[in-house]
């Protein structure tokens, strides 16, 4: 993948249950485009795109009804350009409730 690509890197993302909390969690492709440079600011900016397309309260209280301490519930992937933009976002919430945005 080159920084002139326009498809983007496509991130896996999800919840991980601890007994504390939930983590959010990126799959970052092994090729990923040299243009992402800043981690937090990455981490933050894919939060941000999944928060925007499901609804954060109503999620986080479903995977706490259906997953247990140490499992990681997919809620999908994003694809993403190393400036920000958003190339697509498939997402479902833990009860199949579906959030697709090209």
């Amino acid at each position: 993948m080159t920084e002139d690509d326009p498809a983007g890197d496509t991130f896996g993302v999800g919840i991980h249950v601890t007994e504390a909390e939930f983590q959010f969690v990126v799959h970052v492709p092994s090729d990923i485009d040299s243009g992402w440079t800043d981690p937090e600011a990455f981490q933050g900016h894919v939060e941000r795109v999944v928060w925007d397309r499901l609804d954060r309260e109503a999620t986080l209280r479903t995977i706490s009804r259906v997953a247990d301490v140490g499992e990681t519930v997919t809620l999908g992937r994003v694809t993403l350009r190393p400036d920000g933009t958003v190339v697509d976002a498939t997402l479902d919430t833990p009860d199949g409730e579906a959030a697709d945005e090209s």
